[in-house]
Protein backbone atom coordinates (compact mmCIF):
# COMPACT_ATOMS: atom_id res chain seq x y z
CA UNK A 1 0.00 0.00 0.00
CA UNK A 2 2.69 2.29 0.60
CA UNK A 3 4.42 1.55 -2.70
CA UNK A 4 1.21 2.56 -3.99
CA UNK A 5 0.99 5.56 -2.48
CA UNK A 6 4.13 6.53 -3.13
CA UNK A 7 4.20 5.97 -6.74
CA UNK A 8 0.75 7.97 -6.90
CA UNK A 9 2.85 10.85 -5.38
CA UNK A 10 5.71 10.67 -7.63
CA UNK A 11 3.34 9.91 -10.83
CA UNK A 12 1.36 13.13 -9.63
CA UNK A 13 4.27 15.48 -8.97
CA UNK A 14 6.31 14.18 -12.29
CA UNK A 15 3.00 15.21 -14.24
CA UNK A 16 2.83 18.38 -12.74
CA UNK A 17 6.13 19.33 -13.18
CA UNK A 18 5.64 18.02 -16.94
CA UNK A 19 2.72 20.05 -17.08
CA UNK A 20 4.67 23.22 -16.00
CA UNK A 21 6.99 22.89 -18.70
CA UNK A 22 4.78 22.66 -21.07
CA UNK A 23 2.39 25.90 -19.73
CA UNK A 24 6.10 27.47 -19.97
CA UNK A 25 6.61 26.46 -23.53
CA UNK A 26 9.89 24.94 -24.01
CA UNK A 27 12.38 26.52 -26.43
CA UNK A 28 12.27 24.06 -29.29
CA UNK A 29 15.43 22.21 -30.67
CA UNK A 30 16.68 21.60 -34.01
CA UNK A 31 19.16 18.84 -34.67
CA UNK A 32 21.22 18.50 -37.77
CA UNK A 33 24.09 16.74 -39.58
CA UNK A 34 26.81 18.81 -41.86
CA UNK A 35 29.03 16.63 -43.65
CA UNK A 36 31.70 18.58 -44.67
CA UNK A 37 34.07 17.80 -47.75
CA UNK A 38 35.24 18.64 -51.22
CA UNK A 39 32.92 18.85 -54.38
CA UNK A 40 34.45 19.75 -58.48
CA UNK A 41 32.40 22.67 -59.66
CA UNK A 42 32.51 24.92 -62.36
CA UNK A 43 31.18 28.19 -61.47
CA UNK A 44 32.98 30.13 -63.96
CA UNK A 45 33.48 27.05 -66.43
CA UNK A 46 36.85 25.95 -65.39
CA UNK A 47 36.71 22.93 -63.61
CA UNK A 48 37.90 23.26 -59.40
CA UNK A 49 37.53 21.66 -55.94
CA UNK A 50 35.49 23.98 -53.68
CA UNK A 51 34.24 23.43 -49.91
CA UNK A 52 30.57 21.56 -49.84
CA UNK A 53 28.47 20.90 -46.95
CA UNK A 54 26.29 17.60 -47.06
CA UNK A 55 27.43 18.22 -50.56
CA UNK A 56 26.01 21.25 -51.59
CA UNK A 57 28.09 24.39 -52.55
CA UNK A 58 26.72 26.79 -51.09
CA UNK A 59 25.13 25.30 -47.96
CA UNK A 60 22.55 24.96 -46.35
CA UNK A 61 20.20 27.44 -45.26
CA UNK A 62 19.78 27.79 -41.49
CA UNK A 63 16.18 28.52 -40.71
CA UNK A 64 15.24 28.76 -37.42
CA UNK A 65 13.34 30.87 -35.16
CA UNK A 66 14.27 33.59 -32.38
CA UNK A 67 14.70 31.50 -29.31
CA UNK A 68 15.19 28.39 -31.03
CA UNK A 69 18.51 25.56 -29.76
CA UNK A 70 20.47 24.98 -32.12
CA UNK A 71 22.66 21.48 -32.39
CA UNK A 72 24.78 21.31 -35.36
CA UNK A 73 26.92 18.35 -35.68
CA UNK A 74 30.02 18.69 -38.20
CA UNK A 75 32.06 16.06 -39.79
CA UNK A 76 35.18 17.15 -40.84
CA UNK A 77 35.90 15.75 -44.50
CA UNK A 78 38.25 17.64 -45.37
CA UNK A 79 42.36 17.48 -45.54
CA UNK A 80 42.83 20.25 -42.92
CA UNK A 81 41.42 21.29 -39.57
CA UNK A 82 38.06 23.03 -39.62
CA UNK A 83 36.03 24.88 -37.95
CA UNK A 84 32.40 26.96 -38.61
CA UNK A 85 31.36 30.51 -36.95
CA UNK A 86 28.19 32.17 -37.09
CA UNK A 87 28.57 35.37 -38.27
CA UNK A 88 25.94 37.78 -36.43
CA UNK A 89 24.62 35.11 -33.47
CA UNK A 90 25.83 36.19 -30.06
CA UNK A 91 26.16 33.40 -28.23
CA UNK A 92 24.90 34.86 -24.95
CA UNK A 93 27.24 33.94 -22.70
CA UNK A 94 28.72 30.89 -24.68
CA UNK A 95 31.41 32.52 -26.96
CA UNK A 96 32.56 28.18 -26.52
CA UNK A 97 30.66 28.07 -29.74
CA UNK A 98 31.93 30.93 -31.63
CA UNK A 99 34.00 28.52 -33.93
CA UNK A 100 37.36 30.40 -34.55
CA UNK A 101 41.14 29.94 -33.40
CA UNK A 102 40.59 32.23 -29.95
CA UNK A 103 37.67 29.98 -28.51
CA UNK A 104 37.34 26.34 -29.88
CA UNK A 105 40.64 23.72 -31.25
CA UNK A 106 40.31 22.88 -35.03
CA UNK A 107 38.00 19.95 -35.66
CA UNK A 108 40.78 17.62 -36.53
CA UNK A 109 40.27 15.57 -40.49
CA UNK A 110 38.07 13.14 -40.11
CA UNK A 111 36.42 13.96 -37.17
CA UNK A 112 33.20 15.30 -36.04
CA UNK A 113 31.68 17.97 -33.24
CA UNK A 114 28.64 19.36 -32.64
CA UNK A 115 27.93 22.58 -32.04
CA UNK A 116 25.23 23.70 -29.07
CA UNK A 117 23.89 27.33 -29.26
CA UNK A 118 20.37 29.46 -29.16
CA UNK A 119 19.87 32.60 -31.02
CA UNK A 120 18.40 34.16 -27.86
CA UNK A 121 16.68 37.39 -28.59
CA UNK A 122 17.46 37.33 -31.99
CA UNK A 123 15.85 38.36 -35.69
CA UNK A 124 17.82 38.70 -39.07
CA UNK A 125 19.61 37.46 -41.87
CA UNK A 126 23.26 36.25 -41.29
CA UNK A 127 25.49 33.83 -42.71
CA UNK A 128 28.25 31.02 -41.45
CA UNK A 129 31.53 30.41 -42.63
CA UNK A 130 34.57 28.51 -42.21
CA UNK A 131 36.81 30.72 -40.24
CA UNK A 132 40.41 28.65 -40.58
CA UNK A 133 42.93 28.79 -43.11
CA UNK A 134 41.54 30.43 -45.79
CA UNK A 135 38.53 28.05 -46.19
CA UNK A 136 36.06 31.00 -47.19
CA UNK A 137 37.68 31.49 -50.34
CA UNK A 138 36.58 27.96 -51.35
CA UNK A 139 33.30 27.88 -49.85
CA UNK A 140 31.87 26.73 -47.19
CA UNK A 141 29.79 28.91 -46.37
CA UNK A 142 25.57 29.55 -46.36
CA UNK A 143 22.64 31.47 -45.28
CA UNK A 144 21.13 32.27 -41.38
CA UNK A 145 17.99 32.95 -41.20
CA UNK A 146 16.76 33.94 -37.76
CA UNK A 147 12.57 34.60 -38.45
CA UNK A 148 10.41 36.29 -35.53
CA UNK A 149 7.98 34.09 -32.80
CA UNK A 150 4.43 34.44 -33.90
CA UNK A 151 3.95 36.75 -30.81
CA UNK A 152 6.23 39.29 -32.25
CA UNK A 153 4.69 40.75 -35.73
CA UNK A 154 7.14 42.29 -38.29
CA UNK A 155 6.92 46.00 -38.93
CA UNK A 156 5.62 45.09 -42.47
CA UNK A 157 3.48 43.07 -44.32
CA UNK A 158 4.19 39.72 -44.35
CA UNK A 159 6.47 38.72 -47.90
CA UNK A 160 4.87 36.13 -50.93
CA UNK A 161 8.16 34.55 -50.50
CA UNK A 162 11.65 34.54 -48.73
CA UNK A 163 14.88 34.59 -50.77
CA UNK A 164 18.63 34.23 -50.36
CA UNK A 165 21.37 35.65 -52.40
CA UNK A 166 24.64 34.95 -51.48
CA UNK A 167 27.19 36.79 -53.69
CA UNK A 168 31.03 36.94 -53.62
CA UNK A 169 34.36 37.89 -55.42
CA UNK A 170 35.63 34.67 -56.71
CA UNK A 171 38.81 33.05 -57.77
CA UNK A 172 39.38 29.90 -59.81
CA UNK A 173 42.68 29.32 -57.64
CA UNK A 174 42.43 26.98 -54.53
CA UNK A 175 42.30 28.72 -51.45
CA UNK A 176 45.72 27.06 -50.50
CA UNK A 177 47.20 28.39 -54.04
CA UNK A 178 45.61 32.10 -52.34
CA UNK A 179 47.03 31.55 -49.15
CA UNK A 180 50.46 31.44 -50.00
CA UNK A 181 50.10 34.25 -52.38
CA UNK A 182 49.69 36.74 -49.76
CA UNK A 183 52.26 34.52 -47.38
CA UNK A 184 54.88 35.80 -50.07
CA UNK A 185 53.62 39.32 -50.21
CA UNK A 186 51.15 39.30 -53.17
CA UNK A 187 48.45 40.99 -54.07
CA UNK A 188 45.36 38.58 -54.83
CA UNK A 189 44.72 40.38 -57.86
CA UNK A 190 41.68 40.77 -59.87
CA UNK A 191 38.97 37.92 -59.35
CA UNK A 192 37.85 35.89 -61.96
CA UNK A 193 34.19 36.71 -61.26
CA UNK A 194 31.78 37.18 -58.97
CA UNK A 195 29.00 34.63 -57.93
CA UNK A 196 25.19 34.32 -56.99
CA UNK A 197 24.48 31.57 -54.60
CA UNK A 198 27.96 29.57 -55.95
CA UNK A 199 26.64 30.49 -59.42
CA UNK A 200 28.48 32.10 -62.53
CA UNK A 201 27.55 35.45 -64.40
CA UNK A 202 24.62 35.43 -66.95
CA UNK A 203 25.63 35.45 -70.00
CA UNK A 204 24.69 39.77 -70.93
CA UNK A 205 27.64 39.81 -73.41
CA UNK A 206 29.19 37.22 -75.69
CA UNK A 207 32.56 39.02 -75.36
CA UNK A 208 32.67 39.12 -71.88
CA UNK A 209 31.19 35.83 -70.49
CA UNK A 210 32.05 32.32 -71.95
CA UNK A 211 29.18 30.12 -73.38
CA UNK A 212 27.90 27.40 -71.18
CA UNK A 213 27.95 28.82 -67.61
CA UNK A 214 25.17 28.13 -65.17
CA UNK A 215 23.66 31.08 -64.05
CA UNK A 216 21.31 31.47 -61.17
CA UNK A 217 17.80 32.00 -62.13
CA UNK A 218 14.86 33.69 -59.51
CA UNK A 219 11.45 32.38 -59.81
CA UNK A 220 8.60 35.03 -58.99
CA UNK A 221 5.27 36.20 -59.95
CA UNK A 222 4.02 39.38 -61.22
CA UNK A 223 2.66 41.50 -58.12
CA UNK A 224 3.76 40.09 -55.46
CA UNK A 225 6.60 40.92 -53.26
CA UNK A 226 9.10 38.90 -52.10
CA UNK A 227 12.09 39.68 -49.33
CA UNK A 228 15.45 39.28 -50.43
CA UNK A 229 18.39 38.67 -48.10
CA UNK A 230 21.66 39.36 -49.49
CA UNK A 231 25.12 38.93 -47.79
CA UNK A 232 28.67 39.02 -49.29
CA UNK A 233 30.45 36.24 -48.27
CA UNK A 234 33.27 36.98 -50.63
CA UNK A 235 37.30 37.55 -49.72
CA UNK A 236 37.79 41.09 -50.25
CA UNK A 237 35.50 43.69 -52.57
CA UNK A 238 32.57 45.37 -51.88
CA UNK A 239 29.93 44.96 -54.78
CA UNK A 240 27.11 47.02 -55.58
CA UNK A 241 23.68 45.50 -55.76
CA UNK A 242 20.97 46.22 -58.45
CA UNK A 243 17.95 44.99 -59.91
CA UNK A 244 17.07 46.13 -63.03
CA UNK A 245 14.15 48.60 -63.07
CA UNK A 246 13.12 47.26 -59.68
CA UNK A 247 12.98 49.36 -56.14
CA UNK A 248 14.96 47.92 -53.28
CA UNK A 249 13.18 48.85 -49.55
CA UNK A 250 15.62 48.37 -47.04
CA UNK A 251 13.78 47.00 -43.97
CA UNK A 252 16.50 44.59 -41.59
CA UNK A 253 20.44 44.54 -41.63
CA UNK A 254 22.19 41.94 -39.25
CA UNK A 255 19.51 41.54 -36.45
CA UNK A 256 17.81 45.43 -36.76
CA UNK A 257 14.75 46.15 -38.50
CA UNK A 258 15.41 49.65 -40.59
CA UNK A 259 13.76 52.41 -41.16
CA UNK A 260 12.11 51.49 -44.48
CA UNK A 261 14.00 53.80 -47.15
CA UNK A 262 14.05 53.57 -50.94
CA UNK A 263 17.25 52.59 -52.76
CA UNK A 264 17.84 51.47 -56.61
CA UNK A 265 21.36 49.45 -55.51
CA UNK A 266 23.08 49.05 -52.42
CA UNK A 267 26.36 48.77 -51.46
CA UNK A 268 27.55 45.80 -49.98
CA UNK A 269 30.63 45.68 -48.20
CA UNK A 270 32.48 42.18 -47.22
CA UNK A 271 30.44 40.18 -44.44
CA UNK A 272 27.75 42.26 -44.38
CA UNK A 273 23.88 41.42 -44.75
CA UNK A 274 20.74 43.61 -45.93
CA UNK A 275 16.72 42.39 -46.32
CA UNK A 276 14.83 44.24 -48.80
CA UNK A 277 11.31 43.89 -49.90
CA UNK A 278 11.15 43.96 -53.71
CA UNK A 279 7.67 44.32 -55.19
CA UNK A 280 7.38 42.87 -58.92
CA UNK A 281 5.37 45.96 -60.16
CA UNK A 282 7.10 45.84 -63.56
CA UNK A 283 6.29 44.69 -66.94
CA UNK A 284 6.05 41.02 -66.48
CA UNK A 285 6.68 40.18 -70.16
CA UNK A 286 10.11 39.96 -69.96
CA UNK A 287 13.26 38.91 -67.72
CA UNK A 288 15.03 41.42 -65.63
CA UNK A 289 19.08 41.34 -64.55
CA UNK A 290 20.11 41.30 -60.68
CA UNK A 291 23.57 42.48 -60.18
CA UNK A 292 26.03 42.39 -58.38
CA UNK A 293 29.64 44.63 -59.24
CA UNK A 294 33.04 45.52 -57.86
CA UNK A 295 32.91 48.90 -56.33
CA UNK A 296 35.96 51.18 -55.68
CA UNK A 297 38.32 49.46 -58.55
CA UNK A 298 40.07 51.35 -61.26
CA UNK A 299 41.19 49.03 -63.26
CA UNK A 300 39.89 47.68 -66.84
CA UNK A 301 40.50 44.31 -66.42
CA UNK A 302 37.73 44.29 -63.91
CA UNK A 303 34.90 44.63 -66.23
CA UNK A 304 34.86 41.16 -66.49
CA UNK A 305 34.10 40.73 -62.79
CA UNK A 306 30.21 41.29 -62.35
CA UNK A 307 28.15 38.71 -61.50
CA UNK A 308 24.70 38.60 -63.46
CA UNK A 309 21.77 36.60 -61.88
CA UNK A 310 18.19 36.81 -63.71
CA UNK A 311 14.61 38.05 -62.34
CA UNK A 312 12.45 35.52 -63.67
CA UNK A 313 9.05 36.48 -63.95
CA UNK A 314 6.17 33.30 -64.22
CA UNK A 315 4.42 34.96 -67.24
CA UNK A 316 7.77 36.00 -68.97
CA UNK A 317 8.25 35.70 -72.68
CA UNK A 318 11.98 36.18 -73.38
CA UNK A 319 15.47 37.16 -71.62
CA UNK A 320 15.88 40.94 -70.02
CA UNK A 321 16.88 43.61 -72.82
CA UNK A 322 19.25 46.64 -72.42
CA UNK A 323 22.73 46.91 -70.89
CA UNK A 324 22.83 45.96 -67.74
CA UNK A 325 21.56 48.57 -64.88
CA UNK A 326 24.34 51.32 -64.24
CA UNK A 327 26.25 51.08 -60.88
CA UNK A 328 27.68 54.00 -58.94
CA UNK A 329 30.87 56.01 -60.18
CA UNK A 330 33.13 53.56 -59.47
CA UNK A 331 35.33 56.56 -57.40
CA UNK A 332 32.60 58.21 -55.62
CA UNK A 333 32.77 56.91 -52.23
CA UNK A 334 30.91 60.05 -51.13
CA UNK A 335 28.04 58.53 -52.36
CA UNK A 336 28.45 54.88 -50.58
CA UNK A 337 29.56 57.13 -47.28
CA UNK A 338 25.93 59.22 -47.62
CA UNK A 339 24.05 55.51 -48.68
CA UNK A 340 26.00 54.18 -45.48
CA UNK A 341 24.70 57.14 -42.90
CA UNK A 342 21.20 57.16 -44.23
CA UNK A 343 20.91 53.41 -42.94
CA UNK A 344 18.60 54.23 -39.36
CA UNK A 345 17.16 51.98 -36.98
CA UNK A 346 13.50 51.28 -36.98
CA UNK A 347 13.36 52.22 -33.21
CA UNK A 348 9.30 51.64 -33.04
CA UNK A 349 9.38 48.38 -34.23
CA UNK A 350 8.54 45.24 -31.85
CA UNK A 351 11.63 42.39 -32.26
CA UNK A 352 14.34 40.92 -30.21
CA UNK A 353 16.50 43.85 -29.77
CA UNK A 354 20.87 44.10 -29.53
CA UNK A 355 22.05 44.49 -26.37
CA UNK A 356 21.49 46.82 -24.30
CA UNK A 357 18.41 45.28 -24.52
CA UNK A 358 15.49 47.09 -25.68
CA UNK A 359 17.54 50.32 -25.22
CA UNK A 360 16.76 53.34 -27.16
CA UNK A 361 18.86 55.85 -25.20
CA UNK A 362 22.24 54.34 -26.31
CA UNK A 363 23.58 58.68 -27.01
CA UNK A 364 22.55 59.02 -23.10
CA UNK A 365 25.21 55.71 -21.33
CA UNK A 366 28.07 57.01 -19.95
CA UNK A 367 31.08 55.41 -22.12
CA UNK A 368 34.14 53.82 -19.98
CA UNK A 369 36.66 53.17 -22.56
CA UNK A 370 37.49 54.63 -25.80
CA UNK A 371 39.74 52.80 -28.52
CA UNK A 372 41.35 54.29 -31.40
CA UNK A 373 42.20 51.35 -33.91
CA UNK A 374 44.40 51.92 -36.98
CA UNK A 375 44.77 49.39 -39.68
CA UNK A 376 48.28 49.40 -42.05
CA UNK A 377 48.77 47.80 -45.31
CA UNK A 378 50.88 44.63 -45.11
CA UNK A 379 54.42 45.58 -43.27
CA UNK A 380 57.67 42.95 -43.40
CA UNK A 381 57.96 41.51 -39.81
CA UNK A 382 60.72 38.92 -39.06
CA UNK A 383 61.01 38.70 -42.78
CA UNK A 384 57.16 37.86 -43.50
CA UNK A 385 54.55 39.92 -44.46
CA UNK A 386 51.73 40.85 -41.61
CA UNK A 387 48.58 43.46 -41.95
CA UNK A 388 48.32 45.04 -38.28
CA UNK A 389 46.09 46.68 -35.70
CA UNK A 390 47.46 49.52 -33.63
CA UNK A 391 50.91 48.08 -34.77
CA UNK A 392 50.52 44.68 -33.55
CA UNK A 393 49.76 41.42 -35.81
CA UNK A 394 48.25 38.63 -34.13
CA UNK A 395 49.67 36.16 -32.92
CA UNK A 396 47.69 32.58 -32.80
CA UNK A 397 48.65 30.33 -29.95
CA UNK A 398 48.46 26.93 -29.61
CA UNK A 399 45.86 26.50 -27.11
CA UNK A 400 42.99 28.72 -27.69
CA UNK A 401 42.84 31.81 -25.22
CA UNK A 402 39.17 30.62 -23.58
CA UNK A 403 40.69 27.14 -23.12
CA UNK A 404 43.77 28.45 -21.58
CA UNK A 405 41.32 31.04 -19.60
CA UNK A 406 39.30 28.31 -18.30
CA UNK A 407 42.80 26.47 -17.04
CA UNK A 408 44.46 29.15 -16.10
CA UNK A 409 47.56 28.56 -18.44
CA UNK A 410 50.18 31.64 -18.19
CA UNK A 411 51.84 33.41 -20.76
CA UNK A 412 49.28 32.32 -23.82
CA UNK A 413 48.47 35.87 -24.11
CA UNK A 414 48.71 39.36 -22.47
CA UNK A 415 45.43 42.18 -22.06
CA UNK A 416 47.51 44.53 -22.97
CA UNK A 417 46.20 45.92 -26.65
CA UNK A 418 46.48 49.49 -26.92
CA UNK A 419 43.85 51.71 -26.71
CA UNK A 420 45.77 54.28 -29.43
CA UNK A 421 47.94 53.87 -32.30
CA UNK A 422 51.93 53.37 -30.58
CA UNK A 423 54.56 54.85 -32.39
CA UNK A 424 56.93 52.25 -32.17
CA UNK A 425 57.98 49.44 -35.26
CA UNK A 426 55.25 46.64 -35.76
CA UNK A 427 55.18 43.46 -34.12
CA UNK A 428 53.65 40.01 -33.55
CA UNK A 429 51.77 39.52 -30.36
CA UNK A 430 48.62 37.59 -28.22
CA UNK A 431 47.24 40.96 -27.13
CA UNK A 432 43.38 41.13 -25.67
CA UNK A 433 41.58 43.91 -25.19
CA UNK A 434 40.63 44.54 -21.72
CA UNK A 435 36.83 44.85 -21.61
CA UNK A 436 35.03 45.79 -18.33
CA UNK A 437 31.84 43.70 -17.65
CA UNK A 438 28.47 46.02 -18.22
CA UNK A 439 31.11 48.65 -19.49
CA UNK A 440 30.49 50.67 -22.13
CA UNK A 441 32.97 51.08 -24.85
CA UNK A 442 33.35 53.42 -27.66
CA UNK A 443 35.55 52.26 -30.74
CA UNK A 444 36.97 53.99 -33.64
CA UNK A 445 38.29 52.24 -36.81
CA UNK A 446 40.69 54.73 -38.70
CA UNK A 447 41.76 53.69 -42.04
CA UNK A 448 44.82 53.71 -43.37
CA UNK A 449 44.79 51.26 -46.35
CA UNK A 450 43.88 52.36 -49.64
CA UNK A 451 40.73 50.02 -50.06
CA UNK A 452 37.70 49.48 -48.34
CA UNK A 453 37.96 47.41 -44.79
CA UNK A 454 34.94 45.65 -43.16
CA UNK A 455 34.99 44.94 -39.53
CA UNK A 456 32.97 42.40 -37.36
CA UNK A 457 32.72 41.57 -33.62
CA UNK A 458 31.64 38.47 -32.21
CA UNK A 459 29.21 37.79 -29.51
CA UNK A 460 27.48 41.00 -30.08
CA UNK A 461 25.58 43.66 -31.83
CA UNK A 462 26.87 47.73 -31.77
CA UNK A 463 25.83 50.53 -32.69
CA UNK A 464 27.15 52.17 -36.06
CA UNK A 465 27.13 56.19 -34.65
CA UNK A 466 29.71 57.97 -37.25
CA UNK A 467 31.81 57.43 -39.74
CA UNK A 468 33.65 60.52 -41.80
CA UNK A 469 36.67 61.19 -44.18
CA UNK A 470 39.29 62.32 -42.43
CA UNK A 471 41.53 61.56 -39.15
CA UNK A 472 38.82 60.78 -36.22
CA UNK A 473 39.55 63.61 -33.39
CA UNK A 474 37.48 63.95 -30.30
CA UNK A 475 35.51 66.91 -31.77
CA UNK A 476 34.35 64.41 -34.13
CA UNK A 477 32.18 63.27 -30.94
CA UNK A 478 29.56 66.29 -32.42
CA UNK A 479 28.91 64.38 -35.71
CA UNK A 480 28.01 61.49 -33.86
CA UNK A 481 24.04 59.87 -34.41
CA UNK A 482 22.80 59.68 -30.74
CA UNK A 483 19.12 58.71 -31.20
CA UNK A 484 19.11 55.78 -34.31
CA UNK A 485 22.34 54.57 -35.37
CA UNK A 486 21.34 50.94 -36.42
CA UNK A 487 22.55 48.22 -34.27
CA UNK A 488 24.36 45.55 -36.28
CA UNK A 489 27.56 43.17 -36.02
CA UNK A 490 29.90 44.42 -38.95
CA UNK A 491 30.68 47.72 -40.38
CA UNK A 492 32.64 49.20 -43.06
CA UNK A 493 35.50 51.73 -43.18
CA UNK A 494 36.19 53.89 -46.26
CA UNK A 495 39.86 54.59 -46.52
CA UNK A 496 41.13 57.54 -45.51
CA UNK A 497 38.78 57.93 -43.08
CA UNK A 498 37.42 56.46 -40.05
CA UNK A 499 34.12 54.68 -38.38
CA UNK A 500 32.89 54.87 -34.45
CA UNK A 501 31.31 52.47 -33.10
CA UNK A 502 29.70 51.79 -29.41
CA UNK A 503 29.52 48.85 -27.91
CA UNK A 504 27.27 47.53 -24.27
CA UNK A 505 29.52 44.50 -22.71
CA UNK A 506 27.09 42.68 -21.19
CA UNK A 507 28.26 39.29 -22.87
CA UNK A 508 30.91 37.81 -20.40
CA UNK A 509 33.74 35.65 -22.57
CA UNK A 510 36.42 36.10 -25.50
CA UNK A 511 35.04 37.58 -28.34
CA UNK A 512 37.05 37.95 -32.29
CA UNK A 513 37.58 41.57 -33.14
CA UNK A 514 38.62 41.39 -36.84
CA UNK A 515 39.26 42.34 -40.75
CA UNK A 516 35.98 40.45 -42.25
CA UNK A 517 38.44 41.34 -45.59
CA UNK A 518 39.96 37.75 -45.68
CA UNK A 519 43.29 38.36 -46.83
CA UNK A 520 43.36 41.21 -44.09
CA UNK A 521 42.03 38.85 -41.53
CA UNK A 522 44.36 36.27 -42.84
CA UNK A 523 47.68 38.32 -42.18
CA UNK A 524 46.83 38.80 -38.68
CA UNK A 525 44.46 42.30 -38.43
CA UNK A 526 41.99 40.95 -35.55
CA UNK A 527 42.27 40.88 -31.83
CA UNK A 528 40.15 39.44 -29.26
CA UNK A 529 37.67 41.19 -26.29
CA UNK A 530 38.02 40.16 -23.07
CA UNK A 531 34.92 40.55 -20.74
CA UNK A 532 35.18 38.96 -17.60
CA UNK A 533 32.27 38.71 -15.07
CA UNK A 534 33.60 39.12 -11.67
CA UNK A 535 30.49 37.73 -10.03
CA UNK A 536 30.77 34.38 -7.96
CA UNK A 537 27.42 32.82 -9.65
CA UNK A 538 28.44 34.76 -13.34
CA UNK A 539 26.01 32.22 -15.54
CA UNK A 540 28.83 32.08 -18.30
CA UNK A 541 27.96 28.64 -20.22
CA UNK A 542 30.40 25.89 -18.28
CA UNK A 543 33.23 24.09 -20.24
CA UNK A 544 31.04 21.97 -23.02
CA UNK A 545 31.96 18.01 -22.33
CA UNK A 546 32.66 17.57 -25.59
CA UNK A 547 35.55 20.52 -25.85
CA UNK A 548 38.65 19.58 -28.29
CA UNK A 549 41.68 19.97 -26.31
CA UNK A 550 44.97 21.20 -28.14
CA UNK A 551 48.36 23.20 -27.29
CA UNK A 552 49.32 22.52 -23.79
CA UNK A 553 46.16 20.68 -22.90
CA UNK A 554 46.58 18.23 -25.69
CA UNK A 555 46.94 15.48 -23.03
CA UNK A 556 43.95 16.13 -22.17
CA UNK A 557 42.06 14.83 -25.46
CA UNK A 558 40.54 11.34 -25.90
CA UNK A 559 40.42 10.05 -28.72
CA UNK A 560 37.36 9.60 -31.29
CA UNK A 561 36.64 6.31 -31.29
CA UNK A 562 32.56 6.74 -32.06
CA UNK A 563 31.43 8.06 -34.84
CA UNK A 564 28.28 9.73 -35.64
CA UNK A 565 26.15 8.24 -38.12
CA UNK A 566 24.67 11.06 -40.36
CA UNK A 567 20.95 10.89 -41.57
CA UNK A 568 21.00 14.11 -43.79
CA UNK A 569 17.74 15.32 -42.76
CA UNK A 570 16.84 18.06 -39.68
CA UNK A 571 14.77 17.88 -36.74
CA UNK A 572 12.96 19.88 -34.59
CA UNK A 573 11.29 18.78 -31.09
CA UNK A 574 9.54 21.48 -29.43
CA UNK A 575 8.74 21.91 -25.53
CA UNK A 576 5.82 20.20 -25.15
CA UNK A 577 7.86 16.63 -27.00
CA UNK A 578 10.65 17.23 -25.26
CA UNK A 579 9.00 16.85 -22.03
CA UNK A 580 6.54 14.25 -22.76
CA UNK A 581 9.99 12.81 -23.98
CA UNK A 582 11.39 13.54 -20.56
CA UNK A 583 8.42 12.13 -18.76
CA UNK A 584 8.86 8.73 -20.72
CA UNK A 585 12.55 8.47 -19.57
CA UNK A 586 11.73 9.49 -15.77
CA UNK A 587 8.82 6.90 -15.78
CA UNK A 588 11.11 4.27 -16.73
CA UNK A 589 13.84 5.09 -14.23
CA UNK A 590 11.56 5.22 -11.47
CA UNK A 591 9.99 1.58 -12.42
CA UNK A 592 13.10 0.24 -12.91
CA UNK A 593 14.28 1.43 -9.02
CA UNK A 594 10.63 -0.87 -8.58
CA UNK A 595 12.09 -3.54 -9.74
CA UNK A 596 15.56 -3.41 -8.15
Amino acid sequence: MLSGVLFAGTYLSVNLLCLFKLCLGEDPYVYIDWRVSYSTVSPLGVQQQVIAINGHFPGPILNVTTNWNVVINVKNDLDEPLLLTWSGIQQRKNSWQDGVSGTNCPIPADWNWTYQFQVKDQIGSFFYFPSLNFHRASGGYGGITINNREVIPLPFDIPDGDITLLISDWYTKSHKGLRKDLEDGNDLGVPDGVLFNGLGPYRYNEAMVPENIAYLIVDVEPGKTYRLRVSNVGISTSLNFRIQNHNLVLIETEGSYTNQQNYTDMDIHVGQSYSFLVTMDQNASSDYYIVASPRFVNSSAWARSIGVAILHYSSSQGPPTGPLPDPPDEFDTSYSMNQARSIRWNVSASAARPNPQGSFRYGQITVTDVYVILNTPPVLIDGKWHTTLNGISYFEPLTPLKLAQQFNVPGVYKIDFPNRPMNRPSKLDTSLINGTYKGFIEIIFQNGDTTVQSYHLDGYAFFVVGMDFGVWTENSRGTYNKWDGVARCTTQVFPGAWTAILVSLDNPGIWNLRADNLNSWYLGQETYLSVVNPEINNSEVPLPMNTIYCGVLSPLQKDQSRRVKFSGSNRVFDGSRRALFALIITLVRFLIGLQC
